[in-house]
């Protein structure tokens, strides 16, 4: 069952297996359970339930919550040769029902509606009348009213499955789900005995960072400056605040759109079609610029404003590096942003429980602003992961090496003028009394007389709070939910307070680094803009940026190879080969590359074997039959050497046979230990395979399912 889906992944999407956690949710659906699915974006949701439609012998039906995904989705599915359809507001009756009779005629293999439709009798009706083996429900998360994006509209679709003529198998999907949203999900929709799959939250490809105290127009001017010509995201929390920052790009000469609810339809369209097209490089918009985002080469997010919580957070930053390349989220800090959100709850028409769940939602965003630990581990952690490592060495905090600097001292005095205010008064009176202010509510409360009134006077009063801001992110200090929280002292505190634990700071420093792109990267990117716009796809539509990059590293010059490449499958070699294949051979031509680089160890070395450099001649003497114990013994060297001469060769794009040197009993348990684990590191791996599974096994399976690239690679400073 497994070994045929891959068949078709490899026909239609040109990958050689699935991303971590896919091929469980897919099997559990092709067995018939209903399944909930949570992974992350850009873990590959959309195959999920892609594969299942094009399995099942009737339609597939896709609930989705926005136009505009659907219209993205549909024509990327159409570009790989699988027949699809939407059913909208955008369409007529007439021709929606059209749309249906074809669906029922074979037409189509999945049927992409909104779930406002579901609650049409005229739809139900027609509906009745197809073979629905499948229905997938996308962003399943809308259901919950404690989700962070609840659309009532999501209540309609259990009745709507529940009658049907058959019930068909029922797939939820979403990015991100707390325990209590999980209940929400498998209870109001429905889901009979379903199978659960949460795939990890971790976006590995995504670097984190927190920029706080930064005049935040000069900062985007900068990146944006900094990032010309790449795709990025900027969310800010007001209408009033994108216009502001839109008329402010525009006025500096950056093309960008502009995205809010306040906005007619068509302004909408058409500066969302501007940016999928990669006509207009940035979008500036508020959240109301959300699920409907396909688009996978966008290559930063940048938050103006601290959003509402973690779940939108992620969410929204997860946009970036859809496809796998690197990508930047930054969130840019200011003490207003608080009040703003606070704000923005209060006006809401939301029950006091509701309430109370933003305010304690919101507290830990604010927590995250401020924690000076790992914020992947921050993020991994909010969602439930367990056993998450302290650092992951792609995040602010993590990359920040300024000193560390002691802060018990200062801890000790905000813990003790609170002890001494009897633990009834917010962050901001504490704050007022440490710095020795003779505020009126000071002096109203007797706190001018107290011993600790004035003890941090030489801070200013945002640097107080935001001391007291980051120990209620370390739990030394905690705060009671509401509008107006009451800062009390944490167990931890007490420690502190005791003398038997420290308390340590450091202050993030932000190093901006500037990509550089190849030559035949930007010509590749060049011909996919012309494919596209005849075509009137997006971009990425055609080739992935991932795709882009290893087809410009690798540099094939046949369909062999170039169908080797990940992204490159048989309908789009077919659509676009022939042109992407010009282009590199022209590019090898110019460089005055004597050989193809996708298989350049068909040459016989020249006599000359000086000229061929050293990795080079242990790779050909591994062709001609030499184990890695004779080549080592015959030039005199490691066979560890041997083995990452090998590896080199590789990522350099020479055809290397892995598979003598895989155990064949263990490479889909490689395969699984790395997608759980990661390749950043080998070790780990080694750790947790069998003894027999040794490292040039491990690597070999890196290298063979391109796990690694160059530029990218972890064997280099692990193990060479």
């Amino acid at each position: 069952m497994l070994e045929r889906a891959q068949e078709l992944l490899r026909k239609y999407y040109g990958y050689p297996t699935f991303k971590a956690g896919q091929a469980k949710v897919i099997t559990s659906i092709l067995q018939g359970n209903d399944t909930l699915a949570i992974m992350p974006t850009g873990a590959g949701k959309s195959v999920c339930f892609q594969i299942p439609a094009l399995w099942f012998t009737g339609v597939t039906l896709v609930i989705s919550p926005l136009i505009s995904l659907m219209k993205d989705q549909v024509d990327g599915l159409n570009s790989l040769g699988i027949a699809a359809t939407f059913i909208n507001s955008s369409l007529d009756s007439a021709e929606a029902a059209r749309r249906i009779g074809n669906a029922g005629r074979g037409a189509y293999k999945l049927l992409y509606v909104a779930p406002e439709r579901l609650e049409t009798e005229r739809f139900c009706r027609l509906i009745e009348t197809l073979e629905v083996s499948f229905v997938a429900i996308d962003e399943a998360h809308c259901v919950s009213q404690w989700g962070h994006d609840f659309r009532p509209s999501y209540r309609a679709i259990a009745p709507f499955i529940n009658g049907l003529p058959r019930r068909p198998v029922i797939g939820a999907f979403t990015a991100t789900a707390t325990e209590e949203i999980k209940r929400d999900i498998v209870n109001l929709l429905t889901l009979t005995a379903p199978n659960i799959y949460v795939t990890g939250f971790n976006r590995e490809n995504l670097s984190l960072e927190v920029a706080r105290g930064v005049n935040k127009k000069d900062f985007v001017l900068k990146y944006v400056k900094a990032n010309q010509g790449r795709s990025g995201i900027i969310y800010a929390a007001t209408r009033k605040e994108v216009d502001n920052l839109y008329d402010f790009l525009q006025a500096h000469g950056y093309l960008c759109g502009k995205y809010h609810a306040g906005l007619s339809e068509a302004e909408r369209k058409n500066n969302h079609e501007a940016f999928i097209h990669d006509d207009k490089p940035v979008m500036v918009a508020t959240n109301a610029f959300g699920m409907g985002i396909d688009k996978s080469n966008v290559r930063y997010v940048l938050h103006y404003n601290m959003p509402k919580n973690m779940e939108a957070y992620y969410q929204e930053a997860g946009r970036a590096g859809r496809d796998g390349e690197r990508s930047e989220c930054i969130l840019l800090f200011a003490p207003q942003d608080i009040l703003l959100q606070k704000y923005l709850i209060e006006q809401t028409t939301l029950s006091p429980d509701r309430k109370a769940n933003e305010y304690k939602k919101l507290q830990a965003v604010v927590d995250y602003c401020h924690t000076p630990r790992c914020l992947r581990k921050y993020i991994l952690e909010y969602f439930g992961e367990e056993d998450v490592p302290a650092e992951c060495g792609n995040c602010g905090n993590c990359n920040d090496d300024s000193e560390m600097t002691d802060i018990t001292i200062e801890a000790q005095k905000i813990f003790s003028c609170i002890i001494r205010t009897r633990e009834r008064y917010g962050a901001s009176l504490i704050a007022e009394v440490l710095k020795g202010s003779r505020s009126k509510k000071v002096l109203q409360l007797g706190f001018d007389r107290l011993s600790t009134h004035g003890l941090l006077q030489d801070y200013t009063l945002q640097e107080i709070r935001d001391l007291i801001n980051l120990l209620i992110a370390e739990d030394y200090l905690k705060l009671t939910e509401g509008e107006y929280p009451v800062v009390k002292l944490g167990r931890k505190g007490l420690a502190v307070l005791k003398n038997r634990e420290k308390v340590w700071q450091k202050r993030t420093e932000r190093k901006p680094e500037a990509p550089v792109d190849s030559s035949l990267f930007e010509a590749l990117r060049k011909l996919r803009k012309e494919i596209a716009g005849r075509e009137k796809v997006p971009p990425y539509v055609v080739f992935a940026d991932s795709t882009l990059r290893e087809l410009s590293e690798c540099r094939p010059t046949d369909e062999r190879a170039m169908l080797s490449v990940k992204g490159v499958g048989e309908i789009k070699f077919s659509r676009y080969g022939a042109e992407f294949l010009q282009v590199i051979r022209q590019y090898v031509i110019g460089q005055g590359e004597e050989q193809p680089r996708d298989d350049p160890g068909e040459n016989v070395i020249p006599d000359n074997a000086a000229d061929v450099p050293s990795h080079v001649v242990s790779l050909h003497m591994y062709r001609e039959g030499a184990s890695l114990a004779e080549i080592a013994q015959k030039r005199n060297l490691k066979v560890v050497t041997v083995q990452d001469h090998l590896v080199r060769c590789g990522l350099e794009g020479y055809d290397v046979q892995w598979d003598s040197l895989i155990p064949p009993q263990y490479e889909e348990l490689i395969l699984a230990k790395a997608g759980q684990l990661g390749t950043g590191k080998l070790k780990p791996l080694k750790e947790a395979l069998p003894d027999e599974v040794d490292y040039i096994a491990i690597k070999a399976v890196l290298c063979k399912h391109k796990l690694i690239s160059k530029g990218r690679n972890p064997l280099e400073k692990v193990v060479l």
